[in-house]
């Protein structure tokens, strides 16, 4: 993929950076990869990007592969949670949220239904 950069900032757009991150989460596999566009809802980010795995493993090996293919791209998280229990990882990367959770801890928390009035965007395959 082949991403410009705006030549004001010199930045990616969050939506490049949305971009980045889902991709990087299907390549290991995550499941149910959503896309909730929060800029209209709140002030602290632009995107939750939401998904799951099996397991604490895959949640972990998700979250490495999204870390070392948003370092690709110059991405840097802010802040990491929940890494070593792999329950419900968080990576914060300013403009974007990725949440990636054990499909136990999704349902409980079901962020989706918390932040409902967020528009969704479930992540296409085909658009990458």
């Amino acid at each position: 993929m082949i991403y410009i950069i705006n030549p004001i900032t010199k930045k990616l757009t969050a939506e490049q950076k949305i971009a980045i991150l889902e991709k990087a989460a299907a390549d290991k596999k995550a499941i149910d990869i959503k896309c909730l566009h929060m800029a209209e809802l709140t002030c602290s980010t632009d995107y939750f990007l939401i998904c799951n795995g099996n397991s604490p493993v895959q949640a972990r090996a998700i979250a490495d592969n999204i870390e070392e293919e948003g370092a690709k791209a110059s991405l840097h998280f802010l802040h990491r949670e929940g890494y070593s229990a792999g329950e419900w990882i968080l990576l914060d990367y300013g403009e974007c949220v990725v949440h990636i959770f054990t499909r136990e801890s999704r349902e409980f928390y079901n962020l989706e239904t918390l932040w409902g009035d967020a528009k969704v965007t479930n992540y296409d395959d085909e658009k990458q």
